[in-house]
């Protein structure tokens, strides 16, 4: 790809101007649904990453913020409730931001490279993700990254896909 790959640590003060622009951007908000007043947003920021279960990084391209992610521990998570999941299973949210990266083949570069970061944990074996059933866009790239489509769950705030990388098929593509 020739481009640098990286993820920082999403820290208040300094990023979340950006990730609520991030938020309400018409490509994000029917996934998110955190569109909405600035100091709303803030909150629901700083309750984020006061929740030890995640964490939350930048995903930036050769050094320039483009994208968003939470890495989460499944065993302190929702969705812990619709799957039999192991104790070391991470999963991922993710979106990408910045208007000018879309359409032109990153979020699987930069899915690869979250969920290889993921498996450096060695007790590590899944990875999971339940993107909304209608981001097929999404869903593609979780089935390139070597994500299996278990099945639909209802959850809260969406119908979800609950899909699964495993180690060994993550490592063979």
């Amino acid at each position: 790809m020739g481009k640098t790959i990286a993820f920082s640590k999403v820290e208040l003060e300094r990023d979340v101007k950006l990730i609520h622009s991030w938020m309400n951007e018409s490509h994000v908000i029917p996934f998110w649904g955190l569109d909405g007043p600035f100091e709303t947003f803030k909150q629901h920021l700083n309750k984020a990453l006061n929740d030890p279960h995640q964490t939350l990084y930048l995903g930036c391209l050769d050094g320039k913020p483009i994208s968003y992610w939470e890495s989460y521990w499944v065993r302190d998570d929702m969705i812990a409730d619709y799957y039999r999941f192991d104790a070391a299973d991470q999963g991922v949210h993710l979106l990408l931001g910045e208007r000018a990266y879309l359409g032109k083949g990153l979020a699987l570069p930069f899915l690869r490279a979250m969920v290889r970061f993921q498996f450096q944990v060695s007790e590590t074996h899944r990875v999971v993700a339940e993107p909304d059933i209608r981001n097929e866009k999404m869903i593609h790239i979780f089935k390139k990254c070597g994500f299996e489509p278990i099945k639909p769950i209802e959850l809260p705030d969406k119908t979800g896909l609950l899909m699964i990388c495993r180690r060994d098929c993550f490592e063979r593509k």
